[in-house]
């Protein structure tokens, strides 16, 4: 009996191992049994012609990612965002509060401001070359140059004669000598004469409206100091004195609105 106990208890694992073994081995062949949908097959047309309706090419999307990746350098380089940001620094500058307003409040204030200035620009792209496009009626390539025609109008109501005769003789030499040219022959200059000279004036006049900004706030810095010199306070800083001076007049005489408003009239 003490024989039969002893090699009873291996035969009990051996018979557990092998029912557990056999147990996995259904498992696993119930699992892999079940039939499997096949994945659906993507195929990616590279075809460079036309795309169907309803789809978009290779080109199409191409074309989608260089407008997105283009998208701030055409918000810097051919909207009012220059001159609206440039002011707006000055004006901080002039105040001498240093980071108030902050650069993300500017920023955003420039960006929404220039999006009010700039729309029936952008709804002229929109009804002149988006919806057309969007439609069917013209190619990709028609509705580029229907979109490029709203921004160069734009641009040359804002540039300088002299800023563009300067890029016109820089890239035609032999047209160096024309002084004056109609409406027409604007509108057939490239974007690389016409972006570069609208730059070149939108700096121009936001640095004559940051000079013309800082004007009263000098005075009043002039004012404090020389009090505070006739009064003996010479180790005093006039900034710190002049600061509140500033920020009470600026909000007295409505500045935000005052400069808000010039900033929009002065793109008619």
């Amino acid at each position: 009996m003490l024989n039969a106990g002893i090699v009873s208890a291996p035969a009990k694992k051996v018979l557990g191992l092998i029912l557990l073994t056999l147990l996995l081995v259904l498992i696993q062949s119930a699992v892999f049994s079940q039939p499997v949908c096949a994945a659906p097959a993507v195929s990616i047309d590279f075809d460079a012609g036309e795309s169907s309706a309803g789809s978009m090419g290779v080109l199409d999307i191409l074309f989608m990612m260089v407008i997105i990746s283009l998208g701030p350098t055409i918000l810097l380089m051919m909207t009012s965002f220059t001159r609206i940001v440039i002011v707006l620094s000055f004006l901080r500058n002039a105040l001498g509060t240093q980071q108030s307003p902050p650069n993300q409040i500017i920023i955003g204030l420039a960006l929404f401001l220039s999006l009010f200035i700039m729309s029936p620009v952008i709804g002229d792209i929109k009804e002149t070359a988006y919806a057309p496009y969007h439609s069917g009626q013209i190619t990709q390539e028609e509705a580029l140059d229907r979109a490029v025609q709203p921004l160069k109008t734009f641009m040359l109501q804002q540039t300088n004669k002299k800023d563009l005769q300067l890029f016109i003789s820089i890239s035609a030499p032999s047209d160096a000598g024309q002084t004056s040219l109609s409406n027409g022959q604007l509108q057939t200059l490239g974007l690389e004469v016409i972006v570069p000279a609208f730059i070149t004036s939108e700096l121009k006049r936001a640095f004559t409206m940051g000079f013309l900004l800082f004007i009263p706030f000098l005075i009043i810095d002039m004012v404090v100091s020389s009090t505070l010199m006739s009064m003996g306070m010479v180790m005093l800083p006039p900034a710190t004195i002049a600061l509140p001076f500033k920020i009470l007049i600026f909000v007295l005489v409505d500045g935000w609105g005052l400069l808000m408003g010039t900033l929009a009239r002065s793109f008619n």
